[in-house]
C-alpha cells in the first residue's frame, strides 16, 4: 500500500486532480484511482512516469523505508549505485543486465521506428 498512498498524497500536495495525473501519465482516471486505492499497481513504464511528474525517485513511491529524493540525479550519484552493483547477488546482477538490456534495446527500437515515421 506504500505506492498507493504516496501517490495520493503527492497528488494532494502538487494540488493536482486524478483525471489530470492520468493525462500526465498516459492513462485514464479509473486506473488512477485503482493506484490509489491499492487495488492494482502499474507497469514500471507508468511508475517511473509518476515518479517523474512528482520529482521522485520510483523508490520513494514502492519502498516504505525510501527516502524522498528528486527523480533527476546527477552522475556521482550514479556511480555510486554503480559501484554498489558489486555487492549484489548474482541473481540480482542477471536480473539487472536483463532489466537494462531490454532498456537499451527499447530505446533502439523507437529510434529506429522516430527514423521510419
Amino acid at each position: 500500500m506504500v505506492f498507493a498512498e504516496r501517490v495520493k498524497k503527492l497528488r494532494k500536495e502538487k494540488k493536482v486532480s486524478q483525471s489530470e495525473l492520468a493525462k500526465m501519465v498516459g492513462t485514464d482516471i479509473r486506473q488512477i484511482s485503482r493506484y490509489e486505492s491499492g487495488k492494482i499497481l502499474p507497469y514500471a513504464e507508468t511508475i517511473v512516469k509518476i515518479a517523474n511528474v512528482f520529482d521522485v525517485t520510483t523508490d520513494y513511491l514502492l519502498v516504505e523505508n525510501a527516502p524522498r529524493k528528486p527523480f533527476r540525479f546527477d552522475e556521482t550519484e550514479l556511480l555510486e549505485h554503480i559501484e554498489e552493483i558489486r555487492n549484489l547477488t548474482d541473481e540480482d546482477k542477471k536480473c539487472l543486465y536483463h532489466y537494462i538490456n531490454a532498456l537499451v534495446t527499447k530505446n533502439k527500437i523507437k529510434t529506429v521506428a522516430q527514423k521510419i515515421i
